[in-house]
């Protein structure tokens, strides 16, 4: 998976988890990755992680889902840079995201997640179309 698709999933999944009861280990994961690339960086960033909760929390009981779609585009941004900070730390993000934040999900956010990261193969002289609503699509 490419890093902005990742970065993508992500944050958007981050966002979710902020809104659950298993938000504490979604946190603690998040930060973590922090402490390896931007240790000086890691407390700012926990009590950042603190106030969107709050702001994610707000935004459900109002039902406004734009706020979300917003912080989750500022969380992709976060996650994009420390990725090009430090490259090696895509595989750690994939699995804080497969191990951590996807199953903290209730399954329709979990679909909503799923459906970020199309994959598809082409061989020979075949091509693949794939089309998806309000996703950035990157070649690779």
């Amino acid at each position: 998976m490419d890093s902005a698709t990742l970065a993508s999933a992500a944050a958007a999944a981050l966002v979710g988890a902020m809104a659950t009861d298993t938000w504490q280990h979604a946190r603690t994961a998040v930060v973590d990755l922090w402490r390896r690339t931007f240790p000086q960086r890691a407390d700012t960033v926990e009590a950042e992680l603190v106030e969107v909760r709050e702001e994610v929390q707000s935004a459900r009981r109002a039902g406004d889902d734009t706020v979300e779609q917003g912080l989750a585009e500022d969380w992709q941004r976060r996650l994009m840079r420390l990725l090009r900070q430090d490259p090696g730390m895509a595989a750690e993000l994939q699995r804080v995201l497969d191990e951590v934040l996807v199953p903290s999900l209730p399954a329709s956010e979990k679909e909503q997640v799923r459906s970020i990261v199309m994959n598809a193969t082409a061989s020979g002289s075949s091509r693949v179309y794939q089309a998806a609503r309000d996703i950035h699509v990157t070649e690779g």
